[in-house]
């Protein structure tokens, strides 16, 4: 109940807080200059008994709306401008550290320094995350492309000196083992080039290993062949306590329009037919058993879930969460 000696004392306060006022100046600037990065690209969730810590390698502009095939560059950048993504759009590259307790695994390696300074984050996010890049014991490739094994070597030497590598048996024929015409062509021969300065360090220091279709790349570590990316793209899948993740790699590029259109690809696909056939089976699978995913180029930190909805899918990001 407001009484007159309560408002005595309210209003003393309020005369005495503006006379405290009219003691500062007129004008408070504050002037700053425009930080223009972000915090450091890293987010951690735990699945069962294992922590996962999703890594951002950066962004990068590109023209997606042209990249994409079996659509018109001009419906794909209507389709993208609906969600409020421009084109060139914003792509993330992400990589993923699963710590077991027991050993730390990379998923994918970032790009290093093959595509432009606003990529090549991967290290510097690992180091901010808690770990150095010689603490990791093992790297799993989902496929040999640039944007996912550039980051492994630097001026002919290991990023991560102490790990095994492991990629899938295809890729390795494919990129690693081509024949003279393979790397004449001028589409394939800079990548495999590049695949081979990547991998070769860890080849010559015995730290490069092998895993067959479907095959655990280490014990405790699924993996199931999704062709047509490239030969060998493999998704890895783990689990702890009966809760799953499964890193996809490049089944899906960007969060939007391949979920309404899944027969759309991208001009990198090796094997465009095979690609889209892929993607089909493994956004049915997602959704049908509600397991995490997460994305090389889904937004940062690129995990969530895939669900059906009226026009075919929907990616449906993990809600963040500042505990766990």
């Amino acid at each position: 109940m407001q009484t007159r000696r309560n408002l005595l004392k309210s209003t003393t306060g309020l005369a005495l807080a503006a006379g405290t006022l009219s003691l500062l100046p007129s004008t408070v600037l504050a002037k700053a200059p425009i930080i223009g990065r972000q915090a450091a690209g890293y987010y951690r969730l735990k699945l069962g008994n294992y922590e996962i810590t999703a890594l951002s390698d950066g962004t990068v502009a590109l023209p997606m709306a042209k990249i994409y095939e079996g659509i018109e560059e001009k419906d794909a950048e209507t389709y993208l401008a609906g969600y409020f993504q421009k084109n060139p759009t914003e792509t993330s590259v992400n990589a993923f550290l699963v710590n077991t307790g027991e050993r730390l695994v990379l998923i994918d390696a970032g790009t290093g320094n093959l595509m432009g300074p606003s990529l090549g984050k991967l290290v510097s996010n690992i180091e901010a995350a808690g770990y150095r890049a010689s603490e990791i014991d093992d790297v799993i490739l989902t496929h040999i492309h640039a944007d996912h094994s550039g980051g492994l070597s630097i001026n002919g030497k290991p990023v991560f000196e102490n790990a095994m590598l492991h990629v899938n048996e295809r890729e390795e024929r494919f990129w690693l083992k081509a024949d003279a015409k393979a790397k004449a062509d001028a589409g394939l021969g800079p990548q495999i080039a590049q695949a081979e300065a990547a991998v070769g360090p860890y080849i010559a220091a015995g730290r490069f290993k092998t895993f067959g279709d479907n095959a655990a790349p280490i014990p405790g570590f699924a993996s199931v062949l999704r062709a047509g990316h490239t030969p060998g793209h493999s998704a890895i899948i783990v689990e702890s306590k009966g809760e799953t993740i499964v890193f996809w790699g490049d089944i899906a590029h960007g969060d939007v329009l391949q979920y309404d259109r899944p027969e759309v690809t991208v001009e990198f696909d090796v094997d465009q037919k095979q690609a889209a056939a892929t993607r089909a089976v493994a956004f049915a699978e997602a959704a049908d058993r509600k397991y995490l995913v997460a994305g090389a180029h889904h937004a940062f930190p690129g995990i969530g879930h895939v669900r059906r909805d009226e026009t075919n899918y929907d990616w449906v990001p993990l809600l963040y969460s500042a505990n766990y």
